[in-house]
């Protein structure tokens, strides 16, 4: 598999079909991808975002704007059963990795792409990061307030495009091992967005009921909030009317929820949580998070402690897990990296994270004389900045 990718989307589709066993070769420009450098945490001033995606490949730096470079290429695409490239499609013509293009080297390629608009449409010339899928999908809308909109800070429409994107990519192998066909699949960060936000979008075409954002208050249900305690902030989450009658016995006052007939169903709770919000606040702020937490979790209702960052790698629940791997053998780390493992268990064939992430070209000389490159050869690319 051929790793074209840059920032998220595209690497880390690679990144996952690398976990479940896929030989991946990551080619970056000489001086490097984007995405290598975002968050720097190295000496050299490789970042967060490599450290996760870049586990269990190979890396080569190849130029693919130089006339030199299209032998390189060929050989690559004819070793490869897959090619991930998220790049608009006018830089996939350009760089010679668009679908028609690869299949006259091998016709049953499997292209997976990712961009922001796809390739259709009057945006499809556009590029686009995860934000512009939230902002886009009236996530940001929702999430925030009329005068905030608020972007989530995990990328989560990267993230899931990706999975997307290997989930695509995995159907396509099946196909083609059943018929011998290749294909390109296409994902999209705007198309993921709104597959997210799908539920609200499905609300807002049938009722027209113009919601506006509201922050961390759920408008559907009640109470599905972040709550203050005397130490911190619980996130608790009521929905379906089994959790709010458990609600509504912790809350030692029953009758007075149960037998008003606004707070009969999740709809009218969410319509009319005014009460229940200002109930659930006063309960939390008499306790610590732990003390609010513990009693949450005797009534069987799902609630949170609101981490920050350091918490959550401390959790002894996430070290159970087991989904973060410490990687240490990175040259020039300070000290280990908790990189996020597969995070999907499969118990006869296990993937996951095997080799650390490659050092920029770290493996280019062994990749070119894989396909056939002498070493004169190889020594002529380098000279002509080829690779």
């Amino acid at each position: 598999m051929l790793d074209f990718g840059r920032y998220v989307a595209g690497p880390y589709c690679a990144t996952l079909l690398g976990y479940l066993g896929a030989d991946v070769i990551r080619v970056e420009r000489r001086d490097g991808g984007e995405d290598r450098y975002i968050a720097p945490i190295t000496a050299q001033g490789e970042g967060g975002v490599f450290l996760q995606t870049g586990s269990n490949k190979k890396s080569m730096t190849l130029d693919p704007t130089k006339p030199g470079s299209r032998e390189v290429l060929r050989r690559l695409v004819a070793s490869a059963d897959v090619v991930v490239a998220n790049l608009p499609p006018a830089s996939l013509q350009s760089m010679g990795l668009d679908y028609a293009a690869l299949c006259a080297i091998r016709p049953d390629i499997v292209l997976a792409t990712q961009s922001a608009f796809g390739d259709g449409g009057p945006y499809r010339e556009r590029g686009g990061f995860d934000g512009i899928g939230q902002a886009m999908s009236g996530a940001m809308y929702i999430t925030g307030t009329p005068a905030a909109p608020a972007k989530a800070a995990a990328p989560y429409v990267d993230y899931s495009t990706a999975v997307l994107a290997a989930f695509g990519t995995l159907a396509a192998l099946m196909h083609r091992q059943r018929t011998g066909e290749g294909q390109e699949v296409q994902t999209t960060l705007l198309g993921t967005a709104l597959a997210v936000f799908g539920s609200h979008l499905i609300e807002q075409g049938v009722t027209g009921r113009n919601r506006i954002g509201t922050g961390n208050l759920v408008q559907t249900s009640s109470p599905s909030d972040v709550f203050a305690t005397r130490d911190g902030h619980v996130l608790v989450h009521v929905v379906g009317n089994g959790l709010f009658r458990r609600w509504a016995r912790l809350m030692g006052d029953a009758a007075r929820w149960l037998d008003d007939p606004h707070f009969a169903s999740d709809a009218s709770r969410g319509d009319h949580s005014a009460p229940i919000i200002e109930r659930m606040r006063a309960w939390c702020a008499e306790r610590t998070s732990a003390e609010a937490i513990a009693e949450l979790e005797r009534a069987g209702l799902p609630a949170g402690e609101v981490y920050t960052p350091q918490r959550a790698l401390d959790d002894p629940q996430v070290a159970a897990m087991g989904f973060l791997r410490s990687i240490s053998d990175y040259p020039g780390l300070p000290r280990p990296a908790p990189v996020p493992d597969l995070p999907v268990k499969l118990t006869r064939t296990p993937g996951g994270i095997h080799t650390r992430p490659p050092t920029l070209g770290e493996h280019t000389d062994e990749i070119l004389a894989a396909l056939g490159f002498g070493a004169a050869e190889i020594a002529a690319l380098r000279e002509q900045a080829i690779v």
